[in-house]
């Protein structure tokens, strides 16, 4: 693919990032419903973001880190945003985001303001993934409602209860185990008395 411009915006500047090393910082206030920038890439069908998303994955598996910029258009295209130009790319997940993608007409993806955005603040928008593997999938934003894994809304209440349950199973995984030491312990003590 050819080389373009770097995606451009008046509304933001790239900063470092508590949250993910690198982000996205409104220079100005930002009113609620703007398009703040474009999300820029090439686009491919499904066969070759699967190849490209398979990819990534062994990559991510071998050094501890990849990240994945495909986006799903339609039920025939995707866009990979992961080009050094597509600055948009650079907006952090969080699970109180100011922003959404949104996908006009002509399948262009824009990152829009879902409330007013102060000066300063730092851009983010919820990545939406399945939650069929979340567990890959960590949550670094720190917000007052992060659920602890990059997963879309409409899937909080399940990753809640999935997390509950495993956690009532580490619970009792480790009274058993505190019980078998404390019970190994007493028969050690008896043999010595």
């Amino acid at each position: 693919m050819e080389e373009l411009s770097p995606s451009k915006s008046d509304w933001t500047e790239v900063r470092g990032s508590e949250v993910h090393g690198r982000g996205m910082f409104a220079v100005k206030d930002i009113p609620e419903g703007e398009h703040i920038i474009e999300y820029l890439g090439e686009r491919i069908d499904k066969e070759e973001s699967d190849r490209r998303g398979n990819a990534l994955y062994d990559v991510s598996q071998e050094t501890g880190g990849a990240q994945v910029y495909l986006f799903t258009l339609d039920e025939s295209w995707d866009l990979d945003g992961n080009f050094e130009w597509n600055t948009a790319r650079l907006v952090n997940h969080s699970c109180e985001s100011n922003c959404e993608a949104q996908i006009d007409d002509e399948l262009r993806i824009w990152l829009t303001a879902v409330r007013d955005i102060k000066c300063d603040e730092e851009l983010s928008f919820n990545y939406g993934f399945g939650i069929d593997d979340y567990e890959k999938h960590p949550c670094l934003c720190g917000s007052r409602k992060c659920v602890g894994y990059i997963v879309t809304e409409e899937c909080w209440p399940e990753l809640r209860r999935i997390i509950k349950k495993k956690k009532a199973k580490e619970e009792r995984k480790a009274a058993k185990e505190k019980a078998r030491k404390r019970k190994k312990e007493e028969k050690r003590k008896k043999k010595f008395s």
